[in-house]
């Protein structure tokens, strides 16, 4: 998708609607709200796509992971300039994508109605499986080819159009997505993508969920926004499924292998500078192996780099958390609230005492979105898991235990969507159902499960000749 330049030579990512870039005004940026985004264009693309074959949408997904393959180099080089990620982390974004891709269009046909009994003679039933409708997808810049991408797939792959709504850090990232999926072949009108500023981006948003042709809504972002998408969808009585923020806890167990968990952990939490809701938050370490685990642990975070965030914002944020932890006594075992690099803040870990109350320090409950974690010591499992399960998220966890039964038992009690026992907290699997519970979000995406969040059950009945009729009263 060739960009274009506005009256200040600037290059513009256009928006994308009913198969072709839209002509953009030099001047001015053309309102979302003109007639080219109209209901009818939602229409012409939801009625070809949902009646589109099982094999001819699985091969347009099996087209468009060869793509993403092929156009690797042009993906990661729009992650990085964007988003100030790492080559590393942009091409586990590629990577990831393509395993979507390939997982979600083997499950394609995998949608399957039922014929239930009837309780009435010479009748029949029959349950069918339908696309929900055109799906508005509003994905974040953190990890923006990925999440994106599965979004969009999984509503595609179930029948459904899609209108994009592009994150303004990262539209150049996501407009490719659109363009590679049209150079697949999905017809004209099926996959519609456009972007906003920030500043307007509320008043966008209601408008687009508003639109009478918008059935549902997947969001991915931070809870702060999350609670508004919520609210402004129930008002229109849209549903929608939400992969919010997180306070991800690594419990280190008195069984762990401490050498393993420390590294992890220290990954967990500055990869990406931590600007991923699956980091390392919270490190919840027990008693017996606290002074032994620290020491491995600060050596690990020496090791890491923790990169730049997206912008200074997020940075300042980040640092201003530490900050306040730091002037409120908390000790410092690596690091401290400083920059390390331009829009980087030092790795840092902070001990917290496990009774501090969340409002009286930011970094107990909120997401730091920079390379650092809260360090916990507790005397036993029970108060690993209270601990744990103290925050108002509930997206990801992990256990570091060499103790299959122990490690399994104390995952069963997290409420969090995932767990995952000696591993990284950045972690996902394409065949697996991924999402959250409490403050991180509702529905699940991945494989099947992403399916069926963008398919309705249609029940019909047939009623023979011979079948009874109600007797007048």
């Amino acid at each position: 998708m060739p960009l274009e330049k506005d009256s200040r030579g600037r290059s513009v990512v256009p928006i994308f609607i009913n198969g072709s870039p839209l002509p953009i005004n030099p001047f001015a940026v053309q309102p979302v709200t003109s007639s080219a985004f109209s209901g009818n264009v939602l229409d012409t693309g939801r009625s070809g796509w949902k009646r589109a074959s099982a094999n001819t949408r699985r091969d347009v997904i099996i087209r468009a992971a060869d793509l993403f393959e092929e156009r690797k180099e042009e993906l990661i080089k729009a992650q990085m300039d964007e988003t100030s990620c790492q080559r590393g982390w942009a091409m586990i974004n590629v990577q990831l994508t393509v395993g979507y891709l390939r997982e979600i269009a083997s499950c394609v046909s995998h949608i399957k109605g039922q014929i239930p009994t009837i309780d009435k003679p010479d009748a029949f039933a029959f349950v069918f499986k339908e696309p929900v409708g055109p799906v508005l997808v509003i994905p974040p810049w953190n990890a923006a080819l990925v999440l994106a991408t599965r979004a969009i797939t999984s509503a595609l792959g179930a029948g459904c159009s899609v209108v994009l709504k592009a994150s303004e850090l990262s539209p150049l990232t996501h407009s490719l997505i659109v363009d590679i999926y049209h150079q697949a072949g999905l017809p004209p009108g099926v996959l519609n993508s456009l972007q906003t500023s920030r500043e307007n981006a509320a008043e966008i948003t209601e408008h687009l969920i508003a639109n009478p042709s918008i059935r549902k809504i997947e969001f991915i972002g931070s809870a702060a926004v999350g609670r508004i998408i919520g609210a402004t969808a129930a008002k229109y009585l849209k549903p929608v499924l939400m992969e919010l923020g997180g306070k991800g806890p690594a419990i280190v167990l008195d069984d762990a292998n401490l050498q393993k968990a420390a590294v992890l952990c220290a990954k967990g939490a500055t990869i990406h500078h931590g600007q991923i809701c699956f980091s390392t938050e919270r490190i919840i370490v027990l008693e017996s192996v606290a002074k032994q685990f620290q020491g491995l642990l600060v050596k690990a975070m020496e090791k890491e780099q923790g990169g730049q965030a997206v912008h200074s914002g997020i940075a300042e944020k980040a640092r201003d958390i530490l900050q306040q932890a730091k002037d409120n006594g908390n000790e410092f075992l690596i690091g401290d609230p400083e920059m390390a690099v331009k829009n980087g803040v030092k790795p840092s870990i902070v001990v917290v005492d496990p009774k501090t109350p969340k409002d009286q320090l930011r970094i107990v409950d909120e997401e730091t979105f920079g390379p650092s974690a809260s360090l916990y010591v507790v005397d036993s499992d029970i108060e690993a898991i209270r601990l744990a399960n103290s925050s108002a998220y509930g997206l990801n966890a992990t256990i570091h235990s060499t103790n299959m039964e122990r490690a399994l038992k104390m995952g069963k009690e997290l409420e969090y969507g995932q767990v995952h026992v000696n591993c990284i907290s950045v972690y996902t699997s394409v065949t697996g159902p991924q999402g959250g519970v409490k403050g991180s979000g509702w529905g699940r995406q991945n494989a099947d499960w992403g399916l069926e969040e963008f398919v309705q059950e249609k029940f019909i009945t047939y009623h023979g000749a011979d079948a009874d009729v109600p007797a007048a009263k």
